[in-house]
């Protein structure tokens, strides 16, 4: 289960840096494997990130949201809801933690040079902590949990 909040920023390229915590759990999600999947929210300006074990839930979840579907006599396209979930990306990171970001990824969230991470239990959230202030009431955790990193930061090595 992926917790916690954390900000890292670009180290060349379009190259950032998974948080320890985070790494961790991706690879062992992976089976052992450095490889990260990511994915456009489908409707948050962010990106999805979890290990390759996520995709058996996925399938999963399909399963679970066309036996409603038929249950209650609704039209459901498995393809399209297939696609829209496995439309992520597979990539690799290093034992740092270092991994590049696809150019459409970096665009769907805004991403320039630093990247805010949230846990969310299943998965975790990558945001652009630049626009996270900008988010509607109704992400208030978000945008407390992001200035509590953004803070901590700014007073660290890391800070610019």
């Amino acid at each position: 289960m992926y917790s916690g909040k954390e900000v890292t920023a670009k180290v060349g390229g379009d190259r950032f840096v998974l948080p320890p915590e985070f790494r961790h759990l991706v690879r062992e999600s992976s089976n052992g494997q450095r490889i990260v999947c990511l994915q456009a929210h489908p409707t948050r300006p962010c990106l999805m990130g979890f290990g390759l074990s996520h995709r058996v839930e996925l399938e999963a979840r399909i399963d679970k949201e066309e036996a409603i579907a038929i249950e209650l006599g609704k039209e459901f396209d498995r393809e399209d809801r297939e696609i829209e979930l496995f439309s992520f990306e597979k990539i690799p990171f290093d034992d740092s933690g270092r991994f590049a970001l696809p150019i459409d990824l970096l665009e769907h969230a805004g991403i320039t040079d630093k990247v805010y991470f949230q846990g969310s239990m299943r998965h975790f959230l990558i945001y652009s902590p630049d626009l996270v202030p900008s988010l509607g009431d109704d992400h208030a955790t978000i945008k407390r949990n992001c200035a509590a990193a953004m803070g901590r930061f700014k007073a660290g090595k890391g800070a610019k």
